[in-house]
Order: C-alpha cells, then structure tokens, then sequence
C-alpha cells in the first residue's frame, strides 16, 4: 500500500487508530460535479448556483460567462444534458439549471452588465468565419484574452442557425441581437453580408495570425425517390432559414415534414404557425429512435402535430403520398414490411440532416475533407493548415448549440495558445460524485418549479415565445435545491458531528481545517458530510502535525 490511500467507507476496513498513531484521517477532497461533467460548454454549474442562492446576481452571472458567453440564448434553446446528469433526479427532480441560467441573463440584459474588456492587448488579430454560437463564442474568448478580433458572415443577421434555424418561439430575436451586440462592445467586428470563398486569401490579405472556421450545417439533404406533378418542397434549413429572414412561406393547407430530428418538429410546429391546418411529421422508425429529443415531440404534438412513426416515403404522385409501413426486428431496427399506405399532403418539407459548405476549403493544403464535409482537426482543434481552426458543425461532431460554443471556447483556448508560442494543456478533471456518494441525512421533498408556458391554443397562433422563464425568486428557489455535490458549501455538519473538537471553522467561504492531534479517525465528520466532500485517508505513515487543505 502507498503512504496514502482514500478510503470511500472507512467502516468496511476496520480502521483504529487516535491522535499521532492514528491509521486514516479525514480529508477534504473536491470532485467533478455531475451537472459539470455534463454541461459541453464546461460551465461552473455549482459556482454560479451557489452564488444565486446568496441573490447576488451579478456575481453569480460573471461566474457563468466566465466559460458561457451567451445565457440569455442557451438558457433557452440548450438541451440542459445538465439536468439530465443532475443528481437530485434521483430523489424528486433535477434543478431546473437552464431556468437560473436563463434568469441570470435576461437580468443581465435588463441591467445592461457588460462583459469584462481585455486588461492587455497581443498584437495579434484573428479571422473567424462564421457567426453562429461557435464563432461568436471564439470570439468573446479570443478577445478576453486580448486578441483583435473579426467575424465575417454571409448572411445579413448574425447569429448563425440560432437566427435562421430556431424559430423565434424558442429563442426571440430580439434577445440573439442583444447578447451579439454584448460581444460586438467589446470590441469584436462583425462583418456581415461577406462570404468567404478562399480562406488563405482571406487570412494573408487581412493579415490575420489564425482562422477559425465556424460555419453551421445549413445545407439541407436532398430525398431520391420518384416525384410527379408533386406540390412544393423545401429542404428544413431553407425552409427555416426563410422564416428567419421574416419571409411568410405558406405551404398549403395540409404540409408534410419528413424526419425525426429536432428540426422536423420545428418545421412543422413553424408550418401550423404559417397558417397549415394539418401539419405532420413522417418517420421511418419509432419513437425510441427519433433523435429529436422527446419533448420536443411532446411539445409539437401538443400544438397538434400528428407524427406518423414507421412510415418510409416511397414515391409522391401529385398531392397523394406513398408511404411503406416499417416493422422493427428483434434488434429494434425498422425493417419494411411491403405493405403500403397513402397519406395526402399539399406540400413537403424535408428534415434529414444538413451538411456542410466546404469549398472554401478545397484546394488547401494538408485538410483532409470527409465524406460528409467535416473536416478533420487535431486535438488541439487545427486542421491540417499551420494556423487554421475549425469547430462547431464543421467537425465531426454532434450538433447542438452548446456542443458548438463548447467548441468556441475549447478553440479559443487552444488558438490563444498557439498565438503565442505554446501548446494548451487542460485541466486533468476530477472524479465525478455519484448519487451514492452522498449522505442526504437532510433531505427534504422540494420539487422543482413549473416552468410556465403559453397555452397551446395560444401558441399556434403567432411566433410568441412559448416557455415564460422564471422569476428571481423562482430560480433562488432551485438554486437552493443544488446538493452541491462533492464540494464543501459549509453546512457544519462535520463541525457539529465531530466529538473530539476536531474540525476547525476558518470563516466564511474558508470551509474547515482538520487538527489531526485531536481527531480519533471516528470518520463521523465523513458520515455527516451531505454532499460527500470528505473522504477517509488511510495513512502508514507517522501523522504530528495538523494539516490543512
């Protein structure tokens, strides 16, 4: 055995021991979250929540931008994978982690907070093609770190797919602009309405150190199969992509959406809100093998979408609709059965993936281009190029827009690095606290607040956001549901459970010390932890001298 070793249950090892001859010891360990492990952007759950739990709401906002620039945005359209890792879930129901964030940001926007300004300048000056959340997060980070900073975009509006492929039910303009414009003050420069068609020349002739490509999937995946005298079709990202520029596409009084991804509820709850009396979502397989997450279609069929599952396309003649019914095997993979069905449609839009636009790329050297259009980049996110980067939907990767401010900032980091001189080294990350791990002796029921919503019959009729938010007491409230898992909040449960005086208050926001001349090894402090930030430390050698953390 090594001089040290931490024991999880000190009981199952039978351990004695007190005052210098003891045999273990407590010790304060720090572990990795669940909520944190989880969260792509690599965000300080824990940190901010802790801080909303003192209602000091600025701090607790400059906490989460340090890693997070946008929380106004993704307190609405992430997919809180958060929440999901959350452990409360299995006792009542995860924190509503998305809603604090949210909370935080609009407060930010109502009080107009600004963001940190970089405290010196690198001389050095970035290109960063593509606004959406992977550049616009690059850009935030580059710049902090003092870097000059330019983002150039094809389109008109910035913000990438949050702008031309969320609805605005999800994610209201008006708060995308604001939380841009909040990056642009920090002297970022956003140049739209520019297309980039040949990166190496784009990067000599503004003289830029790095790149960073950023451009979104908006390329929507076309269907072959055989079409006469059919009504309209539109592939999901141009159909969106329209919406988003305040086009009013009106398909037809009964719009047919083929897929099962988050976009082909979007594009049919869109098409109800466009005037469809009947909008439907075709899948070939069933619901366990959407990958549209599951409220989603909960919330699309809600508003009265009807999903028609195990129901491949085969042929469109006219309005009429051919479709094969699916079968799953004993593996649950859809399987055709030969039987055929008919479903009639005015029109069709098409939800079965988007691709990437890679000409930019093509004749560089050393990038190597997939199949698909990713392109590879090595760990440190460069491609094959000495001195371009790519993330977001670029690389092969999933796509979310967390994953792709994730990937913002883990570039950022990376890019910054390699500016000057060096290579970044993350973190090594600590173990993660499970749900067996803690000692809720405290534990209380305390649901989760009701997140209000518009009423369906109200929803459907315009572009209104749907999900209301929470209050500041509201999300107080779930801040306060936070087991601060693996992380010592200072409840004095050690302090009081200790029979021998041995744990030593330092103050606030100081935690506690150990005086080991005292402590028995009783590793009541360690039972009486909630949130499992001591563990026992089995020690061989002779232990004189009082430690602190």
């Amino acid at each position: 055995m090594s001089s040290k070793q931490v024991v999880r249950n000190a009981s199952l090892f039978n351990l004695t021991g007190t005052g210098p001859k003891q045999s273990h010891r407590p010790v304060y360990k720090d572990y990795l979250p669940p909520c944190n492990q989880g969260c792509p952007t690599g965000n300080d759950i824990q940190g901010f929540l802790a801080l909303v739990r003192e209602k000091v709401f600025k701090k607790a906002w400059q906490k989460l931008v340090i890693n997070q620039p946008m929380p106004s945005i993704h307190g609405r359209v992430c997919y809180h994978p958060c929440e999901t890792a959350c452990n409360r879930a299995s006792v009542d129901s995860p924190v509503s982690i998305q809603q604090v964030e949210r909370m935080l940001g609009d407060l930010a926007i109502d009080q107009e907070w600004a963001y940190p300004t970089p405290s010196k300048e690198s001389g050095k000056k970035v290109l960063i093609i593509g606004a959406g959340p992977a550049g616009l997060a690059a850009a935030y980070h580059l710049r902090l770190a003092g870097h000059q900073v330019e983002i150039r975009d094809a389109n008109e509006i910035a913000g990438g797919m949050m702008n031309y492929g969320i609805p605005e039910y999800r994610l209201p303009r008006d708060i995308l602009a604001k939380e841009v414009k909040r990056i642009e003050e920090m002297g970022v420069k956003v140049t739209l309405n520019h297309k980039v068609d040949d990166v190496v020349k784009e990067k000599k002739e503004g003289q830029f150190d790095a790149v960073f490509l950023a451009i979104g999937a908006q390329i929507g995946r076309q269907i072959d199969i055989p079409m006469v005298d059919c009504g309209p079709m539109m592939e999901a990202a141009s159909y969106l992509h329209s919406v988003g520029n305040n086009q009013q596409v009106k398909l037809g009084r009964r719009v047919a959406v083929l897929g099962g991804g988050n976009t082909a509820m979007d594009a049919a709850r869109v098409a109800k809100r466009l005037g469809a009396e009947e909008s439907m979502v075709i899948f070939f397989s069933d619901r366990n093998n959407m990958t549209a997450h599951e409220f989603e279609a909960e919330e699309a069929e809600a508003e009265g979408v009807k999903i028609h599952w195990l129901r491949n396309l085969k042929a469109v003649e006219g309005n009429e609709y051919k479709m094969e019914i699916m079968a799953l095997d004993e593996n649950g993979v859809a399987q055709p059965t030969g039987e055929f069905e008919t479903l009639n449609a005015d029109a069709m839009v098409m939800a079965i993936g988007q691709d990437i636009e890679s000409q930019l790329l093509e004749n560089v050297p050393n990038v190597k281009i997939n199949p698909d259009n990713t392109v590879n980049v090595n760990e440190h996110m460069m491609t094959g190029y000495k001195g371009i980067f790519a993330g977001g939907d670029m690389v092969p990767s999933d796509r979310s827009v967390t994953i792709s401010t994730g990937h913002g900032k883990k570039a950022a980091r990376n890019i910054d690095a390699w500016l000057r001189g060096g290579t970044y080294l993350s973190d090594e990350k600590h173990e993660v606290v499970t749900h067996e791990m803690l000692q809720l002796w405290y534990q209380v029921d305390s649901s989760r607040n009701e997140i209000p919503e518009l009423e369906v019959a109200e929803r459907v009729k315009d572009f209104t956001e749907v999900v209301q938010g929470l209050t500041q007491e509201q999300a107080f409230y779930e801040a306060q549901r936070c087991y601060s898992c693996g992380n010592c909040f200072e409840c004095d449960g050690c302090f009081g459970a200790c029979p021998e005086d041995a744990v030593i208050k330092l103050g606030k926001g100081n935690r506690y010390k150990f005086d080991y001349d005292k402590c028995t090894g009783c590793q009541a402090c360690m039972n009486q932890c909630p949130c499992h930030a001591i563990d026992m430390e089995v020690v061989t050698c002779d232990l004189t001298e009082s430690t602190i953390r």
